[in-house]
């Protein structure tokens, strides 16, 4: 505006400028105050450089139409530069997604997420007092991840969780294309389908049985890549943790080579309602040695969390049972969404080389499981936290969305760890469990769930009996972006 100001007022006092009066050609102009030396030469007029002035109101007018084009154009490319930096400048967003603060062009990203889970813990009918009722901080996990070049990630997630501090992800990504990628540093080993899902996506509370027997986070290094729609695969080399575990170092020089395959035959095709199924198979080889002070195996818990089974322990070689070779794991899983139902099923199998004093042998566990989901609300199942169609509203009366989930699970000891390396009176050889949840989610970022699960054992008690039922009831408040 102040522009267009300018040149209207430059265009009005150019058409009222009186002409110029033109001097004859040749003539000098008249001295303006002493009277020029007689003994001074003339000097040689000096060429003219400036411009003419126009001397009609038409070259007036011309002018003057070169000068707003002039300034038209200089306001043009002012627009240009100042659109140009706006283009360039970073950008700042924050949403449900977390935050986010990433360049123009989006080859450098730094993204801040995090999540938390605040628990309270009932043991029913608990006569025995194997359960403590309690409130827990079960998870509190701050994320940072950052992207450099379109091409490298870096991800790290430390957990204060139960009163402790760990650092539970810390690794590159290396995207170079659909077929090929590359994953280094402390991560989730590809081995386990309920276990690679994020704390925050599981439909109970706590994970099923199944993911007792594979491993939490490792130390190592995966290629990765998904060469079709249909196919994913992960192959990867690891320091090597217990069933459950995680590591930070490794105390020997065997490694473990884990892999794994998920097939998803109908995402490419036309069949609707079977584009979510997917169906998976992994494995993982290694070594195991453990020592009287760490023996390097590990305890099962229960979907209510407590120990039922483990092995003879008291830290003298007579009566401590230790890893003592190979060990080998097997899972096939699948799942499957349509509609409003959801349906995941996973097994399990882990086998360890184990030796007490002089006696050897290898053990076995293995595990299954099969969950049910159904949101009430009319949302698509996924697997994953729902979005509600109407977030949580009291003015509005709206209340987000349900969900109720159920599942069957179990784990089973082979019968060849018991006298001799479980003491039969303490370890349990078999849990088999049934539970039923609810979750509400009231926003993308907010969830409140509630489970019961019964779980009963084979052995565990004194003089051959059987361990009591456990009946847990937990409740959680999740946020999470």
């Amino acid at each position: 505006m102040f522009r267009s100001s300018f040149v209207f007022a430059a265009a009005v006092v150019c058409l009222a400028r009186p002409a110029v009066a033109q001097q004859p050609a040749g003539s000098q102009p008249a001295p303006a105050s002493q009277p020029a030396s007689p003994q001074a030469k003339p000097a040689d007029p000096a060429p003219s450089t400036a411009p003419e002035t126009p001397s009609t109101p038409e070259e007036r007018i011309e002018a003057l139409d070169q000068q707003i084009r002039i300034l038209a154009r200089q306001i043009e490319i002012e627009k240009e530069a100042q659109t140009a930096a706006q283009a360039a400048a970073p950008a700042v967003a924050a949403g449900t997604a977390g935050f986010d603060i990433h360049s123009a062009d989006g080859a450098f990203r730094v993204r801040i997420r995090g999540y938390l889970h605040s628990d309270f813990r009932k043991y029913l009918d608990d006569d025995a007092k194997l359960g403590t009722d309690a409130f827990l901080l079960r998870r509190a996990r701050p994320l940072l991840e950052a992207t450099f070049f379109k091409i490298f990630d870096f991800r790290i997630m430390t957990d204060f969780g139960g009163g402790t501090a760990v650092v539970q992800d810390a690794y590159v990504d290396a995207r170079f294309s659909k077929y090929v990628n590359v994953r280094s540093g402390k991560q989730k080993p590809p081995l386990g389908q309920e276990r690679l899902f994020s704390a925050t996506d599981i439909l109970f509370i706590e994970r099923a049985l199944p993911t007792a027997l594979v491993p939490n986070r490792d130390v190592g290094i995966q290629v990765y890549g998904d060469p079709t729609p249909w196919l994913g695969y992960q192959i990867g080399v690891f320091n090597g943790v217990i069933d459950g575990g995680s590591g930070d170092t490794d105390v020997t020089d065997s490694k473990d080579v884990v892999g794994r395959v998920v097939l998803s035959p109908f995402k490419a095709g036309k069949h609707d309602k079977l584009q979510s199924l997917s169906i998976g198979i992994g494995g993982s080889t290694g070594q195991e040695i453990g020592t009287l002070a760490a023996p390097a195996l590990a305890q099962v818990r229960s979907g209510g969390q407590l120990v039922w089974f483990r092995y003879r322990t008291d830290g003298t070689a007579p009566n401590t049972t230790i890893a003592d070779g190979d060990r080998t794991r097997f899972t096939t899983h699948g799942q499957y969404y349509v509609g409003q139902l959801g349906l995941q099923a996973e097994y399990v199998r882990s086998t360890q080389a184990v030796r007490r004093a002089a006696v050897a042998d290898t053990i076995g566990q293995e595990a299954w499981q099969v969950t049910g989901s159904w949101v009430l609300t009319g949302e698509a199942a996924t697997g994953r936290i729902i979005a509600p169609r109407k977030v949580f509203d009291l003015k509005k009366k709206q209340w987000g969305a349900f969900e109720i989930v159920a599942r069957a699970n179990a784990l089973a000891v082979d019968d060849a760890a018991f006298p001799v390396f479980a003491n039969p009176d303490q370890a349990a050889r078999k849990a088999t469990a049934g539970g039923l949840g609810l979750n509400w989610y009231l926003n993308r970022n907010v969830k409140i769930a509630a489970d019961y699960e019964l779980t009963k054992y084979d052995g565990g008690a004194a003089g051959g009996g059987d361990r009591p039922d456990e009946h847990s009831l937990f409740t959680r408040f999740q946020v999470a972006f």
